[in-house]
Protein backbone atom coordinates (compact mmCIF):
# COMPACT_ATOMS: atom_id res chain seq x y z
CA UNK A 1 0.00 0.00 0.00
CA UNK A 2 1.55 3.74 -1.12
CA UNK A 3 0.98 6.76 1.40
CA UNK A 4 -1.43 8.36 -0.14
CA UNK A 5 -3.97 5.89 -0.15
CA UNK A 6 -3.31 4.62 3.19
CA UNK A 7 -3.82 8.02 4.26
CA UNK A 8 -7.43 8.63 3.11
CA UNK A 9 -7.69 5.10 5.00
CA UNK A 10 -6.85 6.85 8.47
CA UNK A 11 -10.02 7.76 10.68
CA UNK A 12 -11.55 11.08 10.51
CA UNK A 13 -10.48 11.90 14.51
CA UNK A 14 -6.78 10.95 13.76
CA UNK A 15 -7.02 13.46 10.41
CA UNK A 16 -8.30 16.50 12.37
CA UNK A 17 -6.24 16.55 15.30
CA UNK A 18 -4.02 19.17 15.63
CA UNK A 19 -1.06 16.15 15.50
CA UNK A 20 -2.02 15.14 12.23
CA UNK A 21 -0.10 18.10 10.59
CA UNK A 22 3.17 16.76 12.34
CA UNK A 23 4.55 14.71 9.16
CA UNK A 24 6.70 12.61 11.45
CA UNK A 25 3.50 11.28 13.00
CA UNK A 26 2.06 10.60 9.88
CA UNK A 27 4.56 8.37 8.46
CA UNK A 28 4.87 6.71 11.92
CA UNK A 29 1.22 5.74 12.21
CA UNK A 30 2.13 4.44 8.40
CA UNK A 31 4.85 2.55 9.25
CA UNK A 32 3.08 0.79 12.37
CA UNK A 33 0.04 -0.21 9.97
CA UNK A 34 2.85 -1.69 7.34
CA UNK A 35 5.10 -3.07 10.30
CA UNK A 36 1.39 -5.06 10.84
CA UNK A 37 2.03 -7.27 8.05
CA UNK A 38 5.49 -7.57 8.91
CA UNK A 39 5.04 -9.03 12.19
CA UNK A 40 2.24 -11.41 10.52
CA UNK A 41 5.08 -12.39 8.42
CA UNK A 42 7.87 -12.72 11.00
CA UNK A 43 5.20 -14.46 13.75
CA UNK A 44 5.24 -17.70 11.36
CA UNK A 45 8.46 -18.82 11.54
CA UNK A 46 9.89 -20.29 14.52
CA UNK A 47 13.53 -18.33 14.86
CA UNK A 48 11.90 -14.92 14.40
CA UNK A 49 9.08 -14.76 16.78
CA UNK A 50 10.99 -12.74 18.89
CA UNK A 51 12.15 -10.72 16.35
CA UNK A 52 8.64 -9.79 15.40
CA UNK A 53 7.60 -9.03 19.16
CA UNK A 54 10.30 -6.59 19.38
CA UNK A 55 9.99 -5.36 16.07
CA UNK A 56 6.47 -4.65 16.34
CA UNK A 57 6.95 -2.98 19.46
CA UNK A 58 9.38 -0.82 18.18
CA UNK A 59 7.65 0.78 15.53
CA UNK A 60 4.05 1.14 17.69
CA UNK A 61 6.39 3.35 20.41
CA UNK A 62 7.68 5.59 17.27
CA UNK A 63 3.79 7.39 17.04
CA UNK A 64 2.81 6.46 20.60
CA UNK A 65 5.84 8.54 21.81
CA UNK A 66 4.95 11.51 19.20
CA UNK A 67 1.52 11.57 20.24
CA UNK A 68 2.47 11.83 24.21
CA UNK A 69 4.91 14.17 23.38
CA UNK A 70 3.09 16.64 21.40
CA UNK A 71 0.58 16.93 24.42
CA UNK A 72 3.47 17.98 26.43
CA UNK A 73 3.21 21.59 27.46
CA UNK A 74 6.60 22.70 27.74
CA UNK A 75 9.18 22.73 24.42
CA UNK A 76 11.68 20.33 27.24
CA UNK A 77 8.90 17.73 27.40
CA UNK A 78 8.31 17.38 24.28
CA UNK A 79 11.92 17.04 23.33
CA UNK A 80 12.19 14.77 25.54
CA UNK A 81 9.45 11.93 24.17
CA UNK A 82 10.81 12.86 21.01
CA UNK A 83 14.15 11.03 21.80
CA UNK A 84 12.48 8.28 22.95
CA UNK A 85 10.66 8.40 19.20
CA UNK A 86 14.24 8.30 17.77
CA UNK A 87 15.13 5.92 20.15
CA UNK A 88 12.18 3.42 18.85
CA UNK A 89 12.73 4.51 15.36
CA UNK A 90 16.39 3.73 15.49
CA UNK A 91 15.73 0.04 17.46
CA UNK A 92 13.01 -0.52 14.51
CA UNK A 93 15.83 0.16 11.49
CA UNK A 94 18.22 -2.57 13.36
CA UNK A 95 14.78 -5.08 14.03
CA UNK A 96 14.23 -4.38 10.07
CA UNK A 97 17.48 -4.97 9.14
CA UNK A 98 17.93 -8.01 10.82
CA UNK A 99 14.26 -9.11 9.62
CA UNK A 100 15.27 -8.86 5.52
CA UNK A 101 16.20 -12.77 5.62
CA UNK A 102 12.06 -12.82 6.04
CA UNK A 103 10.91 -10.13 4.90
CA UNK A 104 13.12 -9.43 1.69
CA UNK A 105 15.43 -7.04 0.45
CA UNK A 106 12.42 -4.93 -1.29
CA UNK A 107 10.01 -4.41 2.05
CA UNK A 108 12.95 -3.72 4.38
CA UNK A 109 14.06 -1.04 2.15
CA UNK A 110 11.18 0.69 1.84
CA UNK A 111 10.91 0.38 5.82
CA UNK A 112 14.42 1.78 6.08
CA UNK A 113 13.60 4.65 3.66
CA UNK A 114 10.31 5.64 6.11
CA UNK A 115 12.47 5.51 9.69
CA UNK A 116 14.87 7.10 7.68
CA UNK A 117 12.77 9.94 7.01
CA UNK A 118 11.17 10.08 10.56
CA UNK A 119 14.49 10.24 12.11
CA UNK A 120 15.51 13.08 9.71
CA UNK A 121 12.33 14.86 11.19
CA UNK A 122 13.37 13.96 14.55
CA UNK A 123 16.63 14.97 14.54
CA UNK A 124 15.31 18.58 13.38
CA UNK A 125 12.25 18.89 15.52
CA UNK A 126 14.41 17.79 19.13
CA UNK A 127 16.62 21.12 19.29
CA UNK A 128 13.34 23.36 17.86
CA UNK A 129 11.24 22.00 21.00
CA UNK A 130 14.84 22.32 23.26
CA UNK A 131 14.86 26.03 22.92
CA UNK A 132 10.83 26.82 22.68
CA UNK A 133 9.28 28.19 25.50
CA UNK A 134 5.47 29.06 25.77
CA UNK A 135 4.99 32.36 27.17
CA UNK A 136 1.95 34.26 27.54
CA UNK A 137 2.39 37.65 25.52
CA UNK A 138 3.32 40.61 27.40
CA UNK A 139 0.89 43.55 27.36
CA UNK A 140 0.71 46.71 29.22
CA UNK A 141 -1.31 46.87 32.10
CA UNK A 142 -3.38 49.87 32.02
CA UNK A 143 -5.63 51.04 35.37
CA UNK A 144 -9.09 52.65 34.02
CA UNK A 145 -9.74 54.75 37.14
CA UNK A 146 -13.45 54.57 38.23
CA UNK A 147 -16.06 56.76 37.16
CA UNK A 148 -16.71 59.80 40.04
CA UNK A 149 -20.12 58.82 41.41
CA UNK A 150 -22.29 61.70 41.78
Amino acid sequence: MDYETWAKTVPRAIREDSIWKMKAYQLALFLADLGWGDATRLREGRRTIALCDQLFRAIGSISANLAEGYSRGTGRDRARFYEYALGSARESRDWYFKARHVLGNEVVQHRLQILGEIIRLLLVMIPQQRQHRIEDEILPYHVIPDEPTQ
